[in-house]
């Protein structure tokens, strides 16, 4: 027997509909290319987006083909994304922080049919033409004001102008494809994670829910975390939903530049990884500045260094929600909310419990597993693989890259290790790849790293093993210093000391110019351990 309710299909197109319908006055604001403060709607979003729409059907788009954007977090590629998905066309975002080579591997994989591009990245391009896919480029400008270029490119103000005629959005299955966001591909080829609209609707729900984000329509909200990585965090869809306003950043990530917005546009939820409100915490420390709208910021994208969450909430007052995911997620797979029985904790208890990565929302379920495969303990001591499986979690790659990534229950294989609680709260201890293996025991490189960040004087820190003829593997601190700061490696073994098991300590530190990160700010070990590795099997004379 079957319920009497109405059948609804879940497709992203009702998201922006409804914005524009229920909330249409409310704000979306763009910091552009040339630094000047853009002002519109969703109403207007939401009919430009069916004009791209009709745009795009005037290119032969069909439902299924790959429409792909190299941009920054704005209202136009917003459009963008409702204008391609709306039609049932899969919206594919490239990252540009990517090697040229790779991008130009990916949008052949993809299949991508068209590129809308900012101005920024035309030399890029440009570079790999002859190895890119596109039938059409568009780019990002307003009519008059095309950069030279020899795509033979579309002016996107005056492709959008010259569309006409009514567009149908939806009607097709919930489950048709969506979008398509591509992994880092740190180890390999990066791997295509094709979204459905479903998952895409039901993400941006999770997006929304007490207990998670929690963005409400009185939120205003700042996602630093650029929209080709994971989704924005599923914000481009939750806040349109919940109808909260949008502040999009663009491409002006410093400290000075986020902190103008939070304070001119009166911010009160933003989200971004560590290295970005690093980079604010200095800035705030060093110019005496307050918070006086920001409620909440959510971190992701790394592990949740003590000395953020204490800078934000001790001198600023400002919430700090620590949560995990990854592409393959959509990417919310953990949100840090303290369980009833730790709510009247005291507050070191409790800080040491909001510095782990969270418990599931519901439509995510997790377990931890061995090497063979067998089901591991929440006893928030036994560390396992972590595993994951939900209702906007992968269940394959595009075009069956890595073959069966499902276990028998159908859980993936996150590539994190990890200890859960009897509460369901879990901690990554390491990245499966980036483990320190020593004497046959794990040593956790997030719990080194994170005291090092706590010293004044370091900016950044990595803890990677290298080759040790007894012990297999031994933990190295690299250490990127703040400017003027004279930090030692005695005062990071002081500051280690008592701290973690003696066995855990580094066997040296190694301090840098800087710390190389990877196409989405999180720190990027394999080029790191590389360069550690050549660096420390260098002849003494080189070394000198």
């Amino acid at each position: 027997m079957l319920g009497l309710m109405q059948d609804w299909p879940l497709t992203v197109d009702r998201i922006i509909d409804h914005a524009a319908r229920v909330h249409g006055g409310r704000e979306v604001v763009t910091r552009r290319l040339d630094g000047q403060v853009y002002r519109t709607d969703y109403r207007t979003i939401e009919a430009r987006s069916r004009r791209l729409s009709a745009a795009l059907l005037a290119l032969g788009i069909a439902p299924g083909d790959r429409v792909a954007t190299l941009a920054w977090n704005s209202e136009r590629h917003v459009e963008c994304w409702f204008g391609a998905m709306g039609i049932g066309a899969v919206l594919h975002t490239l990252n540009p922080r990517l090697h040229p080579d790779q991008i130009a591997w990916i949008a052949r994989d993809a299949g991508s049919r068209v590129l809308v591009l900012d101005t920024t990245f035309v030399p890029l391009v440009e570079k790999v033409r002859d190895q890119l896919p596109f039938e059409h480029y568009v780019i990002i400008a307003d009519s008059g004001a095309m950069p030279d270029n020899a795509l033979g490119a579309l002016c996107y103000e005056d492709w959008l102008a010259a569309a006409s005629g009514p567009v149908t959005w939806g009607g097709f299955d919930e489950r048709s494809a969506c979008g398509l966001c591509y992994t880092s591909g740190t180890t390999g080829n990066p791997k295509g994670v094709l979204y459905s609209h479903r998952s895409n609707v039901l993400h941006g729900m999770m997006g929304m829910a007490s207990g998670g984000i929690g963005v409400g329509a009185e939120d205003v909200v700042m996602p630093v975390v650029p929209m080709f990585h994971a989704n924005a965090w599923g914000l481009v869809f939750s806040c349109p939903a919940a109808g909260a306003k949008i502040v999009m950043p663009g491409c002006q990530l410093d400290g000075a530049s986020v902190y103008q917005l939070l304070e001119s546009e009166r911010v009160t939820l933003t989200a971004a990884v560590p290295t970005v409100w690093l980079a604010l915490l200095q800035y705030l420390r060093e110019h005496r500045l307050k918070l006086p709208w920001l409620r909440r910021v959510v971190i992701g994208g790394a592990a949740l260094p003590e000395a953020i969450l204490r800078g934000f909430e001790d001198e600023y007052g400002v919430e700090v929600i620590h949560a995990w995911g990854m592409t393959e997620t959509s990417p919310i797979g953990t949100i840090c909310t303290l369980p009833v029985p730790l709510l009247d904790a005291d507050r070191e208890t409790r800080i040491a419990y909001r510095l782990k990565q969270g418990r599931p929302p519901f439509g995510v379920e997790l377990k931890l597993a061995d090497d063979a495969g067998t089901t591991l303990p929440w006893d928030g001591k036994t560390p396992g693989r972590l595993m994951a499986r939900g209702l906007a979690v992968a269940g394959a790659y595009l075009n069956g890259a890595g073959g069966n990534i499902l276990d028998e229950e159908g859980f993936f294989d996150t590539g994190d290790v990890a200890t859960i609680d009897e509460h369901g709260t879990m901690q990554i201890t390491d990245r499966a790849k980036d483990v320190i293996k020593s004497g046959g025991e794990w040593i956790s490189s997030i719990d080194i790293e994170n005291i090092a960040l706590l010293h004044p004087g370091v900016a950044n820190a990595a803890a990677i093993g290298v080759p040790h003829p007894k012990w297999d593997e031994r933990p190295v601190l690299v250490v990127e210093r703040r400017p003027g700061s004279e930090v030692s490696a005695d005062d990071l073994r002081e500051l280690l000391d008592g701290r973690i098991a003696k066995w855990w300590m580094p066997d040296d530190y190694l301090f840098v110019d800087s710390i190389p990160l990877g196409a989405t700010g999180k720190i990027n070990k394999l080029l790191l351990r590389e360069q550690v590795r050549a660096q420390m099997n260098a002849p003494a004379a080189a070394a000198e």
